[in-house]
């Protein structure tokens, strides 16, 4: 799972991040510093946010990233069916007791320099990279087997054929092989050899400032421009292993300083598409025949958003994460339940999100089989002040005379919320909560901040209070198992050091945090889909009676696509251009 929504285009990948949900996935920008190529070749013009954080796909916890572009896999998932299907490789078999995989590669495979692509570069990717002790990739989370964490053996049979071997069954196995192959003749070296403090030089490998054409791909797509803050453009790959290269010539990333920008840019005419938010949508759907475009709503969106405190109780260098006052009232479970039931959700869906949206109660999609409803027993949080306010003199808070909220030593609760700036939505959310907080006499200082630095305090200092953010979604839980196990990349509420980083001394596990993490090791063993979903529903009531996560609200999935495109089918899961081989421009 990573942090926004990050699908490849014939295959889902969970693995976690910071979310702006489809929004930033398919904005748009300015077709005048395009016109020229526009002219040679069709294009596709989008547009994200932010700057891309690296261009190393082991590395990456953020969503949109260059990847779904980029690279492929052994596998992959269609968002349409949920069937796995084949990608690089042509075929597999699977021995009798469910733990040997022989995957064939595809003949005569190549990466966009030419080289050839063979099981020494899937053997390398996985034994090298991905099951590297010395390298942190949330990929290793998903591949760890039973209660040991047994990673798979892979081994190369010959130039087109690779075993994996597991200790004991892994349901997810097959899904989680369309996780990208790289390339080992560019990477092998910066593997091996390591920097001054003994670190690999792969972890400075392939960042953003590194020349686009010595980033070597296998997918549709290869990097042909990167220039920082302005735009990314992507140029077909010659060598792309489908039979019908990409249709689309060019796909052209501007990157702009926010949301109501890539409006402008769309209803204006010189973009190609544009996430449809709540608060654009009466005025796009107004414009859909004069702005020949259409509004395609693929229902409820896969990811999910979220407020969450910081429940870290280590310290660095002597100095605690987080305030030790604040810790107490934040590991409190009555008073993140107060708060659950502080916010107005239901306005936050009527204001904000214009109506287009439901009440969010749980960690797993609602697409997914394992998907617990409150209908079936999952506990939710409907807004009630004097619920809030019982929980919290349970909890031996106090009020003193103008309605301020204090803890039993005479501590005023008072701390900081963080988001991302430029997503009007998650600005509007952060604002709401503030006041809603203020009615049970919490101050809340609400803090946009700049992403790469919102992304820092969450994933490397963890000096940070409060937060509201969003994950990916899809249908294999397991692919968030990053988040959800203690030791995970994402476990985001108790982030425990990632390899590289300083040392956190006093980090603890609570009972029932442990308790979802080996629920998600014991759904990964069964195989009896019945209580797979049973395992699965035990984890979504666990997390909903201690609240690591406060859900908020579940939006649809929209985007406003010019009629210029033929070929789309448009779903939450895999979103306008997941099969983007397939779409054609039928006129400019």
């Amino acid at each position: 799972m990573k942090y926004l929504l990050n699908c490849n285009f014939r295959r889902l990948r969970l693995t976690l991040i910071l979310a702006t949900i489809t929004a930033l996935l398919i904005a748009a920008c300015n077709r005048a510093n395009f016109k020229t190529q526009a002219a040679q070749a069709p294009q596709l013009i989008l547009s994200i946010l932010s700057d891309p954080k690296t261009f190393n796909y082991a590395l990456s916890q953020e969503s949109p990233n260059i990847f779904p572009y980029t690279f492929e896999g052994l596998t992959t998932q269609s968002p349409i069916t949920g069937e796995i299907e084949p990608a690089l490789s042509q075929s597999w078999e699977i021995s009798d007791d469910g733990l040997r995989f022989v995957f064939t590669l595809r003949q005569g495979l190549k990466w966009s320099d030419g080289k050839p692509l063979t099981a020494d570069d899937v053997e390398f990717t996985y034994n090298d990279i991905y099951f590297n002790k010395e390298i942190p990739t949330d990929t290793k989370d998903t591949f760890k087997i039973g209660e040991s964490g047994e990673l798979p053996k892979v081994k190369k049979l010959d130039e087109r054929r690779v075993e994996f071997t597991l200790t004991e069954a892994f349901r997810p196995f097959l899904q989680n092989t369309g996780t990208p192959i790289l390339p080992a003749h560019a990477l092998r070296e910066s593997v091996e050899k390591k920097d001054g403090e003994g670190k690999p030089l792969f972890l400075q490998k392939w960042g953003v400032d590194t020349p686009v054409d010595e980033i070597v791909t296998n997918g549709p797509y290869k990097l042909a421009r990167y220039n920082t803050t302005q735009r990314v453009i992507f140029q077909s790959n010659p060598y792309y292993w489908r039979k019908n290269k990409p249709l689309i010539d060019k796909v052209n990333w501007e990157i702009v300083e926010s949301q109501d920008t890539s409006l402008l840019q769309f209803r204006s005419g010189s973009l190609d598409s544009v996430g449809v938010t709540p608060d654009y949508f009466s005025l796009l759907k107004q414009e859909e025949k004069r702005g020949n475009f259409e509004i395609y709503n693929g229902g409820a969106a896969t990811g999910t958003s979220f407020v969450f405190f910081n429940l870290n109780k280590g310290k660095r260098d002597g100095k605690s994460l987080v305030d030790p006052v604040k810790s107490k009232w934040f590991n409190t479970k009555e008073f993140r339940q107060a708060v659950a039931y502080a916010i107005d959700r239901q306005t936050m869906i009527n204001n904000t999100y214009r109506g287009l949206g439901k009440t969010q109660n749980s960690p797993i999609s609602v697409q997914s089989p394992y998907y617990l409803s409150p209908k079936e027993g999952l506990k939710v949080y409907d807004y009630n002040l004097d619920k809030a306010r019982e929980l919290l003199k349970k909890a031996e808070f106090k009020y003193n005379s103008q309605g301020q909220l204090l803890d039993k030593d005479g501590n005023r609760v008072r701390f900081t919320l963080l988001t991302n700036s430029g997503n009007k939505i998650r600005e509007a959310m952060g604002a709401q909560i503030k006041s809603d907080l203020n009615k049970i006499g919490i101050q809340v200082d609400f803090t946009p901040l700049a992403w790469n630095t919102y992304l820092d305090k969450l994933s490397n200092t963890l000096n940070f209070d409060m937060a509201l953010i969003g994950l990916t979604g899809g249908l294999e839980p397991n692919q968030g198992a990053n988040v959800w196990k203690p030791e995970g990349g994402l476990h985001m509420f108790n982030q425990k050091p990632q390899a590289g980083q300083k040392p956190i001394e006093g980090w603890e596990v609570s009972p029932w945090e442990a308790e979802i993490g080996r629920l998600y090791v014991k759904a990964t063993q069964e195989l009896d889909e019945a209580k797979v979903k049973e395992i699965y529903g035990e984890t979504q009531r666990i997390a909903q009676e201690n609240l690591p996560f406060i859900y908020l609200v579940n939006a649809l999935s929209l985007a406003a696509i010019r009629n210029k495109f033929e070929g789309i089918k448009y779903n939450a899961i895999g979103g306008a251009f997941w099969n983007i081989d397939e779409i054609k421009v039928t006129k400019e």
